[in-house]
């Protein structure tokens, strides 16, 4: 496997496996290290993607749309500063139990603590005000990491509604090239898992 399908069908079936969870809605704030989840949401047929460029403004629509829809909403954006900006309505999501899957793009760990411009910290960043924090494994299409990958998609959607619900933060580290191939074979893992399985804290469950 090369880099870009690696990338693929790891984003792929994360996202496949947040919509069976119950996402249907996603907030994008655009940016480069983000590409990957953007462009897979948008590209998924279940998932209706809404672009609002500026990350505070798309924290409190997300909000907003998951207080109407009474579902939990995804919530993407790319690395450094851009995620500060999430945190008033994260801060709010937790006070007023809001389910959120907050998606913050990351640099990988060798581009990490290098002295770059606007790179910041991002593990557990929101602290106390997340109900469940994960950094995600780099991005590999091997049987087990796609399994990894669903799995912890449901337990984010899982985290993010059971009992009080509130926003979940997961961190997801992704090295260059950024653009994804939707023109591989069984993109979305369905011929791959036969009948559909729910992951709920890494197990298969079937439906």
């Amino acid at each position: 496997m090369n880099h870009t399908e690696d990338l693929t069908r790891y984003i792929a079936e994360f996202v496949d496996e947040m919509v069976e969870n119950g996402i249907d809605n996603a907030v994008i704030s655009p940016g480069s290290r983000s590409t990957p989840l953007a462009m897979t949401m948008t590209a998924h047929e279940q998932l209706k993607e809404w672009v609002v460029i500026d990350e505070r403004s798309a924290a409190f629509f997300a909000q907003g749309l998951a207080k109407k829809t009474k579902k939990p909403v995804a919530l993407v954006c790319s690395s450094g500063t851009a995620a500060a900006n999430y945190y008033p309505a994260i801060v709010e999501a937790k006070q007023s139990r809001v389910p959120l899957l907050v998606l913050t793009a990351d640099r990988p760990h060798e581009l990490r603590d290098v002295g770059a411009p606007q790179a910041i910290n991002q593990l557990k960043m929101y602290g106390d005000y997340v109900k469940w924090f994960h950094e995600m494994a780099l991005p590999d299409s091997s049987e087990l990491m796609l399994d990894y990958a669903r799995s912890k998609a449901a337990q984010a959607v899982d985290t993010a509604t059971r009992g009080n619900p509130g926003p979940v933060h997961l961190n997801f580290p992704f090295r260059e090239p950024l653009t994804p191939d939707f023109t591989l074979d069984d993109v979305w893992g369905k011929e791959r898992r036969g009948e559909h399985f729910s992951f709920v804290k890494g197990k298969k469950n079937p439906c």
